[in-house]
């Protein structure tokens, strides 16, 4: 959005810092980890390109816009997230008169302008349908960041779908910070209403769906997917915990018994079903007991994707006062175990998918190879594995492939006949 807003008034996108006069960084600002590098990669351009003007953007500086300006002197100009078309304004008004962060408006509901450029692989484009959130998780920093929740319309999502199939985009990555509360702000959770909408769309296309609290999960979708094969069954669940004293410490009302539930209605109604979740350990008085409870929960769930992290004590949430902490190399030790336990998990499933015959997004041609590099339905960008299929193909089309083995936790395969 902001590369549109700065085309329009007549800026160009360069493709190499060498060849601009501004450089923005957009940064992250969930964890301490993402802060870090946020604030070294914006200095090191700053380092490299002393010459040219330089401007920390997006949700590190929404959250901590007024003391960052104060602390770098050096960068030219901050900008938050919650109006990326302000950027013009920063621009164009003389960046050195526009330190701080400008809070500006809620972009969605600024006259919506079309991407000109989508910074996805070909064939891919991220549906953003929701900003903020409102389950307040303790241990998150989003609600401050982004805040509450606010829903776009229905109609609007449907016009940008209906552009970027006209552009030849074949898969449709749905993002919110919780999409199974989409439409909440509003009185009612509206996936359901949105999926059916979509579907009432002709034409080839595929609809991911990423992040679904699964305290929100509304059951509905199941029957559109199952109705509809252009949704494809992939479901990223962030658990995050399932001792039940941890749960509730986090801000969650679920159990692992009812998620186990849930994961088993999914796979009954979807067979093929892939499911992603994130496990947070080191919570605030997470105790041995507590682990070997996510341990067991790991093995009955039988993920086919798994991610853990440790907790990050965040200034502003609840759980930042919370006491009984965890050594940092006590989680740590934990994070590795449960990653360590996921990979013959993962392994299995993979396995499974040899011999099948699936459709692959080609992503990229392999450079000096006769290959390339797509995913299937069960890989989310940048987070999943690939698919390597020995053969040169043109990034953004689709190919039906026949796995032949698993190398890792990437699959190889052959163009079917």
């Amino acid at each position: 959005m902001m590369i549109a807003a700065l085309q329009r008034e007549g800026w160009t996108h360069s493709e190499t810092p060498e060849a601009a006069e501004i450089l923005i960084v957009n940064t992250c600002g969930f964890i301490a980890a993402a802060k870090t590098e946020s604030i070294e990669t914006t200095l090191a351009l700053k380092t490299s390109f002393p010459e040219k003007k330089v401007i920390m953007a997006g949700c590190l500086t929404e959250r901590y816009g007024q003391e960052l300006a104060a602390e770098l002197s050096e960068i030219d100009g901050f900008i938050g997230n919650k109006d990326p078309h302000a950027i013009v304004d920063l621009v164009e008004g003389g960046i050195g008169a526009a330190r701080a962060k400008r809070p500006g408006g809620r972009s969605l509901h600024r006259q919506r302008l079309e991407r000109t450029r989508l910074l996805s692989f070909p064939g891919s484009a991220y549906v953003k349908v929701a900003e903020g959130c409102s389950n307040r998780c303790t241990y998150c920093a989003i609600p401050l960041i982004r805040g509450d929740l606010a829903s776009k319309s229905v109609e609007s999502i449907l016009d940008e779908i209906r552009g970027l199939l006209a552009r030849g985009v074949r898969e449709l990555i749905f993002i919110a910070q919780d999409l199974g509360s989409f439409g909440l702000d509003r009185g009612g959770a509206e996936l359901p209403q949105l999926m059916k909408a979509v579907g009432s769309l002709d034409g080839l296309f595929w609809v991911r769906l990423l992040y679904i609290h699964p305290d929100r999960f509304p059951r509905e979708i199941l029957e559109i997917m199952s109705r509809d094969p252009r949704f494809l069954p992939y479901f990223d669940l962030p658990f995050q915990h399932a001792a039940p004293k941890i749960l509730r410490a986090m801000g969650r009302t679920g159990s692992a018994e009812a998620n186990l539930e849930l994961l088993d209605e999914i796979r009954r109604r979807l067979p093929s079903a892939v499911v992603r979740s994130t496990f947070l350990l080191g919570f605030p008085g997470e105790s041995e007991e507590d682990f070997q409870l996510l341990l067991d929960f790991q093995r009955k769930a039988r993920f086919t994707w798994l991610g853990a992290f440790t907790y990050s004590r965040e200034e502003g949430t609840p759980a930042y006062g919370m006491k009984d902490r965890v050594t940092k190399a006590i989680a740590e030790r934990r994070q590795h175990e449960i990653e360590g336990r996921q990979v013959p998990i993962t392994a299995e499933a993979l396995d499974a998918q040899v011999g099948r015959t699936v459709e692959v997004l080609v992503e990229e041609k392999v450079e000096g190879e006769d290959m390339s590099i797509g995913r299937a339905y069960l890989h989310a960008p940048d987070v999943d594995g690939l698919v390597v299929v020995r053969q040169s193909l043109a990034p953004g089309q689709w190919t039906r492939v026949q796995i032949t083995r698993r190398n890792g936790v990437d699959l190889e395969a052959e163009v079917a006949p």
